[in-house]
């Protein structure tokens, strides 16, 4: 994993509370509906403003660190939050230094090992540490990248 400067991104787009524990329950899981919704043709489109074509994940308010609980928020770069679709909300991504890391193969499963990379990272007590404010994952043609606060 690099460290990176990253600018600040505002993001519209729907919310989720979540665990990871949660999510390896496909009972519990909440993330896969969000995907559906968030990653079908169009579904954003009605969203003014945006900034380019990729999906933004953005991974905020946690409860503590990677076991506790967190709301990802699945939608859109813009350039303003003028006014909010229906349903969404509006999230800040402050610029700052972060860890980077690619996924790139068959998604969904790259996108996993790339996360189970992070969770070694820090369980190992890695450095730099995160500091669990906000990350980000960019999803675009080529995959994914992700970028952990620091």
């Amino acid at each position: 994993m690099d460290v990176t400067e990253r600018a600040e991104l505002l993001v519209v787009g729907y919310a989720v509370r979540t665990t990871n524990a949660d999510e390896m329950d496909p009972s519990r899981a909440k993330l896969p509906a969000q995907w559906q919704r968030g990653g079908a043709p169009g579904a954003f489109a009605h969203v003014p403003g945006r900034t380019d074509e990729n999906l933004y994940a953005v991974l905020t308010d946690y409860e503590s660190d990677h076991h506790g609980a967190y709301t990802q928020i699945l939608g859109v770069g813009v350039r303003t939050v003028p006014r909010l679709p229906e349903g969404m909300v509006a999230v800040r991504v402050p610029a700052g230094q972060s860890l980077t890391l690619a996924a790139r193969g068959p998604m969904p499963q790259a996108l996993i090992e790339a996360w189970q990379h992070v969770w070694k990272h820090t369980e190992s007590g890695g450095s730099p540490a995160r500091a669990f404010t906000t990350d980000l994952e960019i999803h675009h043609g080529d995959g994914a990248d992700l970028y952990l606060a620091i």
